[in-house]
């Protein structure tokens, strides 16, 4: 997936970001992963409890990658976002206990695409990732910021997709009349669909760089 220029002086544009993969995007995820995991299987009151873990999670991130001036957008959002879960949980009583696991657990997935499409036209958070590799010559190359701003944008559409299939499945379970009927609508929003994103955008980085960069290759001949 990478491509070592031949000359220095000339940096091509077919410039590929090399360190980007789809298994480093997904550990920057973990405190997302993480969080939906363990908040859909505690109780009501176990929301905080799980947004205080990613926080931990992302604090160590954040500190981590400051000193090896790692990726930082992504650690950041999840500190602030988790941290106020946190605090309104822990704060809260058991009114906003419940809210927050009925409606605020599923409108995080939504929160991380919203933050991921928003830092798209200042700096795509996959260009962090791929910068750890990539020579410092490349990083205004237009095919570099043409990569990285679609998988990024990709990525958050994909996160507001399975945030609002989660939403979804709150709001028809809310309004179930029979258990097998939730369970199928559960299985299918909460699971089916979030998996089914998560593999497509893991092929689709996988393969979307090598895609763009193997155009030019084609034209010139």
């Amino acid at each position: 997936m990478s491509v070592i220029p031949s000359q220095r002086s000339a940096p091509s544009d077919r410039s590929v970001p090399a360190g980007l993969t789809p298994l480093s995007l997904v550990v920057g995820f973990l405190p997302w992963i993480v969080f939906s995991f363990v908040a859909q299987r505690l109780a009501a009151d176990g929301v905080a409890w799980s947004a205080l873990i990613a926080v931990v999670m992302s604090a160590v991130g954040v500190l981590w990658d400051r000193r090896r001036r790692g990726p930082q957008i992504l650690d950041l959002g999840s500190l602030v976002l988790f941290g106020v879960i946190a605090v309104v949980g822990f704060v809260g009583g058991s009114g906003v206990d419940r809210w927050l696991f009925e409606w605020g657990r599923p409108l995080v997935g939504v929160a991380l695409g919203l933050y991921l499409l928003l830092t798209v036209p200042v700096l795509p958070f996959t260009a962090e990732y791929a910068r750890q590799t990539t020579p410092r010559e490349y990083w205004d190359s237009p095919t570099f910021t043409r990569i990285n701003r679609v998988l990024s944008a990709a990525w958050g559409v994909a996160f507001m997709v399975t945030g609002a299939a989660s939403v979804l499945a709150t709001a028809l379970d809310a309004r179930a009349t029979g258990t097998s009927s939730s369970h199928l609508a559960d299985l299918l929003l909460n699971w089916v669909v979030p998996i089914a994103v998560l593999w497509t955008m893991v092929r689709f980085t996988a393969t979307y760089p090598d895609r763009v960069t193997a155009a030019p290759a084609r034209d010139s001949r």
